[in-house]
């Protein structure tokens, strides 16, 4: 999302802001609020202004592996989120996710990764413009249509900036995996006495969807299997996923 500023201390400038940073500053509302199911805020900031977004709209929608830190959160801090949106959920990155475990060895990749040359060829190995295309394409987007050259261009200006890296390498190793393992994951949204709406696709890939099926599956989860997305659901079929959550957060 692009953040038109006002100025406030410096010239206006546009600010690029990422689901995580905006997911982050959601959270960091929530916790410093003390925010409970019974809360009610009265939002007097238009949602072109950081503080409409991050501070009313956005505190209880979480996606992939957001969703897992707001079960960590919501776990830890019990009554704080509301009612919990959560789509196409994940615990644990990439590469944990297709070998199954986290091995020893990926931590040594990430240090690796922290290195001025070799990293750096680690990283553009992974980030060039036929990886990310065939990553995108196999895992995160249905439709080849939703990647567009002006998207793919946006993408890979992300992957270029000053030290972005350091976090990529270790988002893909899982080495910043909220959870430990699949029970822990499971357990988390077990202790949420909040209502808990997840929503994923039918085309997740097959070990991330059997991840978000078995989550759907507890007793107080309400699911909703929307007939067509992968890991970008809600980038790629937002008014269905849109649809939901507003029957959801209305109290259907």
């Amino acid at each position: 999302m692009l953040l038109l500023t006002s100025g406030t201390t410096s010239r206006p400038k546009i600010v690029p802001l990422t689901h995580a940073n905006l997911c982050a500053s959601a959270y960091s509302s929530i916790a410093a609020l003390a925010l409970r199911e019974t809360d009610r805020c009265i939002n007097v900031v238009p949602l072109f202004h950081g503080h409409g977004l991050n501070n009313v709209l956005l505190a209880t929608v979480a996606a992939g592996h957001a969703a897992g830190y707001c079960l960590a959160a919501a776990r830890t801090r019990p009554g704080t989120t509301g009612r919990l949106c959560l789509v196409a959920p994940t615990w644990r990155g990439p590469l944990p996710t297709v070998m199954g475990k986290r091995h020893a060895a990926f931590r040594h990749i990430a240090r690796a990764g922290d290195l001025p040359a070799i990293g750096d060829l680690i990283y553009r190995l992974n980030v060039n413009p036929f990886m990310v295309r065939m990553m995108a394409l196999g895992h995160v987007y249905r439709d080849p249509g939703a990647l567009p050259e002006r998207v793919m261009a946006e993408k890979l200006a992300v992957t270029r900036a000053a030290g972005a890296r350091h976090a990529s390498i270790r988002f893909v190793v899982g080495e910043l995996d909220p959870m430990t393992s699949r029970e822990e994951f499971l357990d988390a949204a077990r202790q949420v006495t909040e209502p808990i709406l997840v929503i994923y696709g039918a085309d997740t890939p097959a070990k991330s969807k059997a991840e978000m099926a078995e989550l759907a599956a507890l007793p107080n989860v309400r699911a909703a299997l929307l007939p067509a997305g992968k890991l970008a659901i809600h980038e790629e079929f937002a008014e269905e996923v849109a649809d939901v959550l507003r029957a959801f957060l209305g109290g259907g």
